[in-house]
């Protein structure tokens, strides 16, 4: 089975840096899968906007501040990824705590910075 990555809080700005993070995980090719505000397509990877219930998430990588998180909480357990990604701006304490309680892994990290140095 191979590592699938879904990008939370994914963006068509080819400025954001989950829009960055999708290109770069594509560019890699690990298998992405993204939710965003807005649909749309980048790097050829289809943009959800409805909590989809994808199968198989290795790692969700998060774009959204920890206000945002909130409604997605009972969503990111029910995929019971391997690990959480939590972006510069994206700490959660609280979050930290679910995930915790549900055996799942997380890490203050940047998605870019471990993938431009194979840490990913």
């Amino acid at each position: 089975m191979e590592k699938k990555t879904l990008v939370l809080g994914a963006s068509l700005n080819t400025a954001r840096y989950s829009n960055l993070a999708i290109n770069k995980l594509v560019g890699h090719g690990q298998p992405t899968v993204a939710i965003g505000l807005r649909k749309g397509s980048v790097a050829g990877i289809d943009i959800k906007t409805e909590k989809y219930p994808f199968e198989d998430i290795n790692t969700i990588t998060l774009y959204l501040n920890a206000r945002r998180q909130e409604e997605y909480y009972d969503y990111i357990l029910s995929l019971n990824p391997e690990r959480v990604i939590f972006n510069p701006g994206t700490e959660n304490p609280e979050l930290y705590d679910l995930l915790r309680e549900n055996g799942i892994n997380f890490e203050n990290a940047c998605t870019l910075v471990m993938l431009s140095s194979q840490q990913y």
